[in-house]
């Protein structure tokens, strides 16, 4: 069996981005109206293609760590929404093996009236994983997470670094076979995140598969073994992590 664990060939994400032209002035709607004989002034529209992603290919093996790196803008959370299914491709294929657990943004999967507890077997479920393995694991989550105290608070309560935590820790504990983490570690503490990087280093080296974008450099070398470079939607370099990607990226 191949170790490829996501495919990605020629992948591409395009957009219609409306324009609309008001005038500018009151004179110049003053006139808009009178010429038109109209109520309101004329809304010329006009649509733009734009394409978030372009015929980008890449490949993730088992146990590795992918690194995305590129300015914002560059199509980084893009392309990890289609890995994560959220949102079709409009070119291209990805073929995913194994169950993927997201981290996008904080708050992803949460409903912000519910209570962490409750959270927590909502957030498990939409990550594939069956009520009873939850359940199961629940101490485990809680422990890891940190936010015993507050688990029967509605989360719309919590900071931005307990959402991460929360949030990390029930991706951490469904047996996902690939982690898509999207910038959301930099919102926790130090601590946090020398935890959340010992358990991806633990979870690498067992077996397991992971795509990370961050702009944290010591993070990226910390966990990653290859690097790839987007800019404007286009691949524009992949290597090993030991190559000088980063530093040319950096420069």
């Amino acid at each position: 069996m191949s170790d490829i664990v996501i495919d990605i060939c020629k992948l591409g994400k395009r957009y219609s981005l409306s324009h609309h032209h008001r005038p500018d002035s009151l004179k110049a709607w003053l006139r808009s109206l009178v010429h038109l004989g109209a109520t309101t002034p004329a809304d010329h529209s006009t649509e733009e293609e734009f394409w978030a992603l372009q015929d980008v290919s890449l490949q993730v093996r088992q146990g590795e760590c992918l690194a995305l790196i590129g300015k914002n803008g560059s199509g980084k959370s893009t392309l990890l929404k289609i890995l994560s299914r959220i949102i079709p491709p409009t070119s291209g294929q990805v073929r995913v093996r194994g169950r993927v657990a997201s981290l996008l943004e904080v708050g992803t999967g949460f409903h912000p009236e519910l209570t962490g507890r409750e959270n927590i077997f909502l957030n498990g479920a939409m990550l594939g994983c069956p009520e009873h393995e939850i359940r199961r694991r629940f101490d485990a989550i809680v422990d890891f997470s940190g936010v015993e105290r507050f688990l029967d608070t509605p989360v719309k309560h919590y900071s931005s670094g307990m959402y991460v935590r929360l949030a990390y820790s029930v991706a951490a504990h469904v047996d996902a076979d690939m982690l898509i983490i999207d910038e959301v570690l930099a919102v926790g503490d130090a601590e946090f995140q020398k935890k959340c990087i010992s358990h991806l280093a633990l979870a690498l080296a067992s077996g397991k598969s992971a795509i990370v974008v961050s702009h944290s450099m010591p993070i990226i070398k910390a966990l990653s073994n290859h690097v790839a470079w987007l800019r404007e939607g286009r691949l524009f370099e992949v290597g090993s992590i030991d190559s000088d990607i980063l530093q040319r990226y950096a420069a």
